[in-house]
């Protein structure tokens, strides 16, 4: 009996002449704990990208990036990695807080490879877990229900440049997020963004799509 697939996917199976070759697939390589090669993997990585179920029932992908090292195993079949502080909309952590299921993608695009992870969350807001983190607002540990190593031939190479500033961890002091100095979010920016704004000053939205729009690092 088969847990990762269901009717659907047994359907296409069959259609396709495949499910021979997806059962002995899930037998080979679908796990519920990670070994040593997938823990040094994880545990050297600086982003993934994040699936969760809002409430209507529709999947979010989010990217979550960090220094290298943001993500860490607490046991084999255990994960946590932080929250850190984003737009304010709190999707995937509110998702999570309501479904806890969710999906992992962790990809090395210089390599390549690509580990992929399901499993159900816990959002965290104080502990030990939430202190793991520099300038965490809180934590998420995961607990597995199945990992396994995906494929590689259509994941193209790329190669990183460098780590985002913003980052915490990779500057002594992690620098001010620059969308929140826009001039016309004052008023709905915490007051204590607000006293840092009033210290550094204000920007526009027109200047801050400039830097988006080209890629400037002060974005």
């Amino acid at each position: 009996m088969s847990h990762l697939y269901g009717d659907a996917h047994r359907s296409l199976q069959m259609a396709f002449d495949t499910r021979g070759l997806a059962d002995r697939l899930e037998g080979m390589i679908v796990k519920s704990e990670f070994d040593e090669t997938t823990k040094v993997f994880i545990e050297s990585r600086d982003m993934f990208f994040l699936t969760t179920i809002d409430h209507h029932g529709r999947p979010t992908v989010s990217y979550k990036g960090g220094a290298p090292g943001f993500i860490r195993l607490l046991d084999p079949s255990t994960l946590v990695f932080p929250s850190y502080d984003g737009n304010g909309m709190y999707l995937s952590m509110g998702n999570l807080s309501s479904n806890p299921e969710i999906g992992i993608l962790f990809v090395d695009f210089e390599r390549p490879f690509r580990l992929r992870v399901q499993g159900r969350a816990e959002l965290i807001r104080s502990g030990p877990e939430v202190q793991l983190f520099k300038e965490a607002e809180m934590a998420v540990k995961v607990s597995v229900t199945e990992t396994w190593i995906n494929c590689t031939r259509y994941v193209h190479r790329y190669k990183k440049l460098e780590t985002s500033r913003y980052a915490p961890g990779v500057e002594p002091v992690t620098p001010f997020c620059e969308w929140k100095r826009i001039d016309s979010m004052q008023d709905v920016v915490r007051s204590a963004e607000r006293e840092k704004v009033e210290e550094i000053g204000t920007t526009t939205i027109d200047e801050w799509m400039s830097k988006v729009m080209t890629g400037d690092k002060g974005a």
